[in-house]
């Protein structure tokens, strides 16, 4: 009976074991779906499905279609998935062509800003933080908190902090919470808000994605663990500032400020391959 057992458990082995590397490959894309999939549900966060459909399949022909140019190789899609679905999330438009204009620029700065054979801004980061710079007639920011849903906020936070724990990303994500809420609170006695009002943007997708995807992205983080947690706290600080003089999409901006900088100083500092 044993034997039995110990046959049917190494006979199930190897399906138990593909199911894991599949996880363990595509979990960053299943949380970014579940992120849009609760957020839609709980708060109608897309402006249709359409829109879904072209900033992800825009994504992915821009990135195919460049990577196969400059690589002669056909991309993984992970990331083009990725950066489709965070503009699908985080930008309002009442048209089609800012979900198709984002996504494409998100893809294409991977391959036109580059040093040292790296591209140093996290892609849809840049993207979105161009289009609401350049184009606020058009090109809106979402800023959807879940309010009272406590249990979508927690399921979310939970799978997110075991993904960049997975990913050896946690003390990014950790640093730049614990910054925010200090910068929060003293935001609150300079602006006489309440530091509940100050914290409450953390609990919506738009840091959701920030936090767990946006400023964990590994092409553009610097090298060293303490350098890392250097940028975030640095990002935390250029957003204090911004917020401080009314900028909308401050975490956005301090990104695409801060990390740059950071990646090139990091880059200067060592030779590197490059990498697409």
């Amino acid at each position: 009976m044993k034997l039995a057992d110990e046959a049917i458990k190494s006979k199930n082995l190897p399906i138990l074991k593909r199911i894991g590397e599949f996880l363990s490959r595509y979990m960053a894309p299943l949380f970014i779906s579940l992120i849009l999939l609760v957020g839609h549900l709980s708060f109608g966060i897309l402006e249709g499905y359409e829109t879904i459909m072209i900033a992800i399949g825009t994504s992915i022909i821009v990135d195919l279609a460049i990577g196969k140019l400059y690589t002669g190789k056909w991309k993984n899609l992970t990331s083009a998935y990725i950066s489709g679905i965070s503009v699908s999330i985080l930008i309002r438009s009442t048209f089609y062509w800012p979900y198709a204009l984002t996504a494409a620029i998100s893809i294409l700065s991977k391959y036109v800003l580059r040093y040292k054979g790296r591209h140093i801004w996290n892609p849809s980061n840049f993207g979105i933080s161009w289009m609401l710079f350049t184009a606020p007639l058009f090109v809106a920011g979402l800023s959807v908190q879940w309010g009272n849903n406590l249990l979508p906020m927690v399921v979310i936070w939970m799978l997110g902090m075991v993904i960049v724990y997975r990913a050896k990303r946690f003390h990014i994500t950790i640093t730049y919470v614990i910054s925010f809420l200090v910068f929060a609170y003293i935001r609150s006695l300079i602006t006489q808000d309440p530091f509940l009002a100050e914290v409450a943007p953390l609990t919506g997708p738009m840091y959701q994605l920030f936090i767990f995807f946006m400023i964990t992205d590994p092409p553009t983080n610097v090298r060293s663990k303490k350098g890392q947690m250097l940028v975030a706290f640095f990002v935390a600080l250029v957003e204090f500032v911004l917020r401080l003089n009314q900028f909308v999409y401050a975490p956005f901006y301090a990104l695409t400020i801060v990390g740059p900088i950071a990646k090139y100083i990091d880059l200067r500092m060592t030779n590197s391959k490059p990498q697409f």
